[in-house]
């Protein structure tokens, strides 16, 4: 595998409505949702008119294939801590999970976000592998729903 890391571009949209979908956890044995579940409002303003101000994100590229994306955005979404504070997503495609992509891609948007925002956030699933990722990486739990947790890390 050939890994490079570049910005995300506004041609990329069409990769990170993709990356939305899979960004979505499915539990072990459970049926996939549907595709069309990223066009319901709470769920498709994580991508929709992607390049606002603030938007900002990596791609990883397997040999100029894209596999993978992480991406911030100031928003009301499932990770909402406050109005200051971006909420983070990431995905990759099944076939590049587990190789530690996800990691070297939030370590450089870290890099890059580093003094620009004093933290960021997120929402995950209580059952989702990437939750230790999460907190390996810093992010703590500030809220618990009782299936998921709203997790913050602040930049020190």
């Amino acid at each position: 595998m050939k890994l490079t890391i570049r910005p995300i571009l506004q041609a990329d949209e069409l990769f990170l409505w993709e990356m939305l979908y899979q960004a979505l956890y499915v539990p072990e044995g459970h049926s996939p949702f549907p595709r069309d579940i990223v066009q319901q409002p709470e769920i498709a303003q994580y991508v929709q008119g992607w390049g606002q101000l603030n938007d900002e994100g990596l791609i990883a590229c397997d040999d100029e294939m894209p596999v993978g994306a992480v991406w911030i955005r100031r928003m009301r979404g499932y990770g909402f801590v406050d109005d200051d504070t971006p909420e983070l997503s990431i995905a990759l495609l099944p076939g590049y999970r587990g190789q530690g992509i996800g990691t070297h891609l939030m370590k450089e948007l870290f890099a890059i976000l580093q003094g620009r925002f004093k933290a960021l956030s997120l929402s995950v699933s209580k059952e989702n592998p990437s939750l230790l990722l999460y907190q390996r990486l810093g992010f703590e739990v500030v809220r618990d729903d009782g299936s998921s947790v709203t997790m913050k890390r602040v930049f020190v």
